[in-house]
């Protein structure tokens, strides 16, 4: 069965393509279940999400395309939620979602992954940097709050890595998504960036695989030809390391399938 659950709208305003090309694209690369998961409104970084107003029109869409496509392909509702606890409303959490996905973009108000703001990475320390980053992954695992953790090494996008092993906060983290009852996604968007390779590394997927972390696949497509890329060297890679199977979500409730 070919999953596939991170996927983007031009409701965030940085996609393009309707919705609906969305679903006939994946229904031409056999995705089975193709899951809608764009960025989530909230009073920050506005410019690349859509507003609380839009949000019911987002929702009735992907209503209107399950019952469209019910024959063809299984279509999940879902948003990809920035972890920052100040902007985590009530009326965000309480939306009848099949599945949330948790990400750090964000350092404080450091946008890390977006270009415009590179610069950043000279003024300080890279290893204090990815400390940081991975204390954020674990306490957005600890919050309970979401169903899977997006592109868990999303700080490498940029090759800017750390000069020492950080293995132990990484493995605290891990930890954290273990016990938390989370999945990891492999993510097919760093193929498409300066990093040149998945979400997360082999050396990581090792490392869930060995903590018994279930996966799951993402396009992060913003743009349709994007859906489905790199699906099979994902898979491979992921066979390759030990895992057969790969977890989808209804109401929250999770299911393994074999990929």
């Amino acid at each position: 069965m070919k999953v596939d659950l991170h996927n983007h709208t031009s409701f965030c305003n940085h996609a393009t393509g309707s919705m609906e090309e969305y679903i006939q694209r994946a229904i031409e690369e056999k995705i089975d279940v193709f899951g809608f998961s764009c960025h989530n409104p909230m009073g920050f970084d506005e410019k690349y999400r859509m507003s609380f107003t839009q949000l019911p029109l987002y929702l009735d869409r992907i209503r209107e395309l399950k019952e469209k496509y019910h024959s063809k392909i299984l279509i999940k509702s879902a948003l990809e939620i920035d972890y920052l606890p100040q902007y985590l409303e009530d009326r965000l959490l309480d939306l009848p979602l099949d599945y949330r996905i948790g990400s750090v973009h964000f350092l404080g108000s450091w946008g890390f992954d977006n270009p415009e703001f590179i610069g950043e990475y000279s003024k300080r320390d890279i290893n204090k940097i990815w400390e940081d980053y991975y204390a954020a992954i674990e306490e957005m695992a600890k919050s309970g709050l979401f169903d899977i953790v997006g592109h868990i090494d999303l700080l490498k996008i940029f090759k800017f890595y750390p000069t020492k092993d950080l293995r132990k906060p990484l493995q605290s983290a891990l930890k954290a998504i273990k016990k938390s009852n989370m999945v990891v996604e492999i993510n097919a968007a760093g193929f498409r960036k300066e990093v040149g390779e998945q979400y997360p590394s082999r050396e990581i997927l090792e490392m869930c695989l060995e903590l018994e972390i279930p996966i799951t696949f993402g396009s992060d497509a913003h743009s349709i030809e994007q859906i489905g890329f790199k699906r099979e060297a994902m898979e491979d890679l992921a066979k390759e390391i030990g895992f057969s199977k790969c977890a989808t979500f209804t109401q929250r409730q999770r299911e393994m399938v074999e990929f």
